[in-house]
């Protein structure tokens, strides 16, 4: 092993916070992973990394070294794309994670419109709605509605997604049409719970109107932490949506659901691309995030 993949094999172990990980990542053994770092410790005489049976944490000298490493390291591979005019032709796998939805409704149909611009560019997706470990799973990016707090992050504000409140025809003639939002909280109303993967918990969604504001659970019969089950759930009558109306427009279209509450206001969910802000920005990602921003411009 050369110089290189030790220094690789060390960032990838402080990012992931794990030697299995970062041998995932890298392709190697764990045991192979351990050597190059035990290697690197070695001739810098420094130690890098504190390892316990239950984790892997940078020592403030590898924190230190950590930040230079990741510079030089990007510094190659722009140095890597210049000769191979990646940056006139970028080319390589991106790995990105996106909503089950949003990949089937949005960026799926767009596709084409990117592989005609960017041929060489192999996307591989994972399509969920759980919270991906970006970095341990050495992810480019993840589209993701929703604040995101990890500081190890940066994050960039996409667009908006403007919500409302939907029904299944055959939901409203059983339980009858809601008059209020409130009496979604009380018999025989009921909405579907959407489960927030990262807690465990049901969203709440708040409405105003006026000066009049309204947080609302719901009772539920069926909860579901991923989109598109969520929606199927919502066609089948389980129980009101709330949707942003990317989703619910087709249905709406085809008589499938019902709007409702519609002088009512639901602020709006916003959509972020988030990224490792250590970790190099290659020209793919970087023509990725720009046709994301092309993209939703118009959504």
């Amino acid at each position: 092993m050369d110089r290189f993949d030790t220094l690789l094999a060390f960032v990838r172990v402080v990012e992931a916070g794990s030697f299995t990980k970062a041998a995932q990542t890298l392709h190697m053994s764990k045991t192979t992973v351990s050597q190059l770092v035990q290697q690197l410790e070695t001739r810098l005489r420094v130690k890098l990394l504190n390892r316990t049976t239950r984790q892997v944490k940078v020592t403030p000298e590898g924190a230190a070294y950590y930040e230079r490493v990741v510079r030089v390291l990007g510094d190659l591979e722009d140095a890597d794309d210049v000769l191979a005019g990646d940056l006139a032709t970028p080319r390589g796998r991106l790995r990105v994670d996106v909503p089950s939805p949003f990949a089937r409704m949005v960026l799926m149909p767009a596709l084409p419109d990117f592989h005609r611009r960017y041929p060489e560019i192999q996307i591989i997706m994972g399509v969920s709605d759980r919270n991906v470990d970006v970095i341990g799973d050495n992810v480019d990016c993840v589209l993701r509605g929703g604040e995101i707090t990890v500081p190890s992050l940066v994050a960039r504000r996409v667009t908006d997604l403007q919500l409302g409140a939907y029904a299944a025809p055959d939901y409203l003639l059983d339980a009858g049409t809601p008059a209020h939002p409130a009496a979604l909280d009380e018999a025989p109303h009921r909405i579907v719970g959407y489960l927030r993967s990262s807690s465990g918990t049901i969203a709440a969604m708040q409405l105003r109107r006026g000066e009049e504001s309204v947080e609302l659970k719901g009772r539920y019969v069926v909860a579901a932490d991923d989109g598109n089950a969520y929606l199927a759930a919502g066609l089948a009558g389980m129980g009101v949506l709330w949707l942003p109306h990317y989703m619910a427009k087709p249905h709406v279209t085809s008589g499938e659901l019902a709007p409702l509450f519609q002088d009512w206001r639901i602020d709006p969910m916003p959509l972020y691309l988030a990224y490792p802000q250590n970790r190099h920005l290659s020209a793919k990602l970087r023509v990725f995030i720009a046709w994301i921003d092309e993209l939703m411009a118009t959504f």
